[in-house]
């Protein structure tokens, strides 16, 4: 598993810039107060746990508001941040399935007070350790390896760029669209890269318009410059705006 990152200097920049984090030790803080999370039959985390990680996490596009807007009751599969966290969180040895409940590991005591050691963990493991082609719609892989992809995007995102114009950068014209009209080598960028990086806290999204003219923007955020040292370093001085 690659590991690239420096050691976090600064333990408040994990917590402020990475959702994945905070709901992480929120979700290590509720099994201490509360127990362990009962399980469905599928392993799934049963809805009242679900019900409160929607309100307690408060995450960027999947608040309670937004997942009640199409979701009548909430299950694990219908709070993505969660499905991914979850998982992490066995891999990562955080926690383990056991007797139907999601109890926490001696690792988890250890690192909820160590937040840029924990933070390494699961970002290291959601980059870099994870098969996204699971979460994207047709299982679509993509081409390439993150230390290109890092290096890429550390030269084009230093004044921030579209994912349109990165796509372009990465791969060249992308024709092939999905059923709903979107170009699926965008999509998969997104559901690979873009938004781990993202959920890790290292870049940001910013987004404007609606439906398919809906645009996204990215920037790097003070843990990419804390936690990243990369090959194409060198070149960000002579970047300019798009």
């Amino acid at each position: 598993m690659m590991t690239p990152f420096n050691p976090i200097i600064d333990p408040e920049l994990p917590a402020q810039h990475s959702p994945l984090l905070r709901a992480a030790l929120l979700t290590i803080g509720y099994i201490e107060a509360n127990g362990p999370i009962g399980l469905t039959a599928s392993r799934g985390l049963k809805r009242y746990f679900v019900e409160w990680a929607a309100e307690a996490f408060d995450w960027r596009w999947y608040s309670a508001s937004d997942l009640y807007a199409v979701n009548k009751v909430l299950n694990e599969s219908d709070f993505p941040p969660l499905v991914i966290l979850h998982d992490l969180l066995v891999r990562a040895k955080l926690v383990r399935h056991r007797q139907g409940a999601l109890h926490l590991t001696r690792l988890a005591g250890q690192l909820k007070n160590d937040p840029a050691s924990l933070w390494t963990l699961l970002a290291s493991r959601l980059l870099f350790d994870t098969d996204h082609s699971k979460y994207t719609r047709y299982g679509d892989h993509l081409l390439g390896n993150w230390d290109i992809f890092l290096n890429v995007i550390n030269v084009e995102v230093q004044n921030g760029v579209s994912e349109e114009t990165l796509c372009s950068v990465l791969f060249g014209s992308d024709e092939q669209e999905t059923p709903h009209g979107y170009p699926r080598q965008r999509a998969a960028l997104y559901i690979h890269v873009l938004r781990p990086l993202c959920w890790a806290g290292l870049l940001e999204e910013v987004r404007t318009g609606e439906g398919f003219a809906r645009q996204e923007h990215f920037f790097k955020t003070p843990l990419w410059h804390a936690a990243l040292s990369l090959e194409t370093d060198r070149h960000l001085e002579s970047v300019t705006r798009h």
